[in-house]
């Protein structure tokens, strides 16, 4: 979802990421990006997408991360102080003795780790040393990692202990605040374990890309489907936005709407030649499983007017479910199927996922700031309520930039549910202005750079179309989580049903494991239909997900 945050440029510019900001691409360190082993990499080369280093907090690409912690007494200052990290190189640590300990520590753990990991991943010995990981780390939480003792070295008679990271409750409540260097990590302290360290240790979290859209180096579109179109319809003939190919929100609009090579179409066209194909404004209620073997699927047409609103079903070989999990509770029924289908275990995984909770809250930024500004920091990292504060910019030719003005998860995010939009923005500003001028070495207030008024707050708990923002799993849950992935081999050529997005990944907030999840579908879905695999592949050959014994 990317909603625009210029105020007076003609053209769309300017968009406020509300889904996700920065891109993993999966490249290896001096890689570019589109040369990364990822689907991401794979469709931004094939849709010529434009992207640049993104400006995470202590990153190289970021021009100074100021870090505020216990109202600015970490540092040992007799007056509140903003801690300046430069990284220009990418080695440097961040400012003073207490944040570099707790650097310390975590990188101590992080590289003892990645070392044996980049050893043994894709030999024959891989399975076995991430079953002993799982083994070791999924009955913990994140919290009690980030305290349990180091170990000195690895032993090969304890293939999945790494230890812990050894911290004191007070280098606990700081690595809260600062994580890893991609903002605070204090929402994934109650999670299993597992999750944080995937994300660290398999590069969910590095080299992270903004992704401009499918635009030239002006910040235009280029010439693509439908661009200049006064509208687009789907195959009954309801309009719905066209595509206008910015930020990241022009994946999803290449997918639509752009030509493959294999069939010379798009899916857009391809979908306008049957009535059913492509309907928006169409939200499904229920799911019936019909003694035919098909699959009856009900949904409510025009949904948004209500005089023209009409229930209506279509029948389905295979329907591919991509719903947040709770969704599949609240919103539709499932009717008909058994536990031969869909047994009671792999409802209790979805139902019971956890989700979390996150606020972003954007506003459009005047270029004097990134231009002209010399004391602010560009991206702020804190324990107030607000948390992380980014400043960023797509193309020097935008009429504004942006400032994400507050980006927090779970606890964090819940706090700011009492207030309005308009008052939590205007609280956030008050807030950042308050630490910007209790810090004796900034005295500079924010506030003059921001549009205020053009702010824009994203709620993903009461989005009534995700009720969450990435669906994680509590120690002890693992397993759970991978029965979800392991559905589609097991029950989905019975019921008809195919799980596919990050409900049903061990890797949810990000876009790699839905395009996983799709491909997994779709390989299933072959393979039920009889099709033929190219390059001789066969079903023996994929990867099976393995539950604990």
């Amino acid at each position: 979802m990317t909603v625009s945050g210029s105020l007076s440029s003609p053209k769309s510019h300017t968009p406020f990421e509300m889904g996700a900001m920065r891109m993993p691409f999966f490249n290896r360190a001096g890689e570019p990006p589109k040369d990364g082993r990822s689907l991401m990499a794979y469709y931004a080369s094939e849709f010529g997408l434009s992207i640049s280093d993104f400006a995470n907090p202590g990153s190289p690409w970021v021009a100074s991360t100021g870090i505020y912690l216990r109202e600015g007494s970490v540092g040992g200052r007799s007056l509140p102080h903003m801690l300046i990290w430069k990284n220009e190189d990418g080695l440097t640590p961040p400012p003073g003795e207490e944040l570099q300990r707790v650097y310390a520590k975590w990188r101590a753990f992080a590289d003892r780790m990645s070392l044996h990991i980049s050893e043994e991943y894709a030999t024959q010995k891989w399975e076995q040393m991430w079953a002993a990981i799982v083994q070791k780390y999924e009955s913990t939480s994140f919290r009690d990692l980030v305290t349990m003792p180091a170990i000195n070295a690895w032993e090969e008679n304890s293939p999945g202990n790494f230890g812990g990271m050894g911290m004191t409750a007070d280098e606990s409540a700081i690595f809260y605040a600062i994580g890893i260097g991609d903002g605070s990590w204090g929402a994934f302290y109650d999670v299993c374990s597992l999750y944080p360290l995937r994300t660290a240790i398999f590069g969910f979290s590095s080299q992270l890309q903004l992704i401009h859209g499918r635009v030239d180096s002006t910040g235009d579109p280029v010439e693509s489907p439908h661009l200049s179109s006064a509208a687009v319809y789907d195959s009954r003939g309801l309009a719905f936005d066209k595509p206008r190919y910015i930020g990241l929100a022009a994946l999803d609009e290449c997918m639509l709407f752009m030509e493959t090579d294999t069939t010379g179409t798009s899916y857009y066209e391809h979908a306008l030649e049957r009535r059913d194909a492509f309907l928006t404004d169409s939200p499904v209620t229920k799911l019936q499983k019909l003694d035919d073997g098909k699959v009856r699927v009900f949904y409510n047409w025009n949904d948004s007017d209500p005089d023209q609103a009409e229930e209506q079903f279509a029948d389905y070989d295979s329907v591919v479910m991509t719903l947040p999990s709770w969704l599949i509770e609240t919103r539709i029924t499932l009717e008909n199927f058994t536990q031969e289908m869909l047994p009671f275990e792999t409802i209790n995984a979805y139902k019971t996922a956890h989700w979390e909770t996150s606020c972003k809250v954007f506003a459009p930024l005047k270029k004097s700031f990134l231009n002209k500004n010399k004391k602010i920091p560009q991206t702020i990292v804190t324990d107030s309520f607000i948390h992380d504060v980014y400043t960023y910019r797509y193309n020097k030719n935008y009429s504004y930039d942006c400032i994400l003005l507050s980006y927090t998860w779970e606890d964090d995010a819940t706090k700011l549910a009492l207030f309005t939009d308009k008052e939590l923005v205007k609280k956030c500003v008050k807030e950042l202005d308050r630490i910007l001028m209790n810090s004796e070495n900034i005295r500079e207030r924010i506030s003059p750079y921001i549009g205020m008024d053009q702010a824009v707050v994203q709620r993903w708990m009461t989005d009534k179309n995700a009720l969450g923002c990435a669906k994680l799993y509590r120690p002890g849950t693992y397993y759970d989580a991978v029965s979800l992935m392991k559905y589609n081999r097991d029950y989905a050529h019975i019921s008809g049903l195919y799980f596919s997005g990050e409900s049903f990944s061990v890797d949810a907030g990000w876009t790699e494991p839905c395009f996983r999840g799709a491909v997994d579908a779709v390989i299933h879905i072959c393979n039920k239909t009889g099709a033929t695999f190219n390059g001789g592949f066969t079903m023996a050959e994929y990867p099976e997900y393995k539950l604990k014994t």
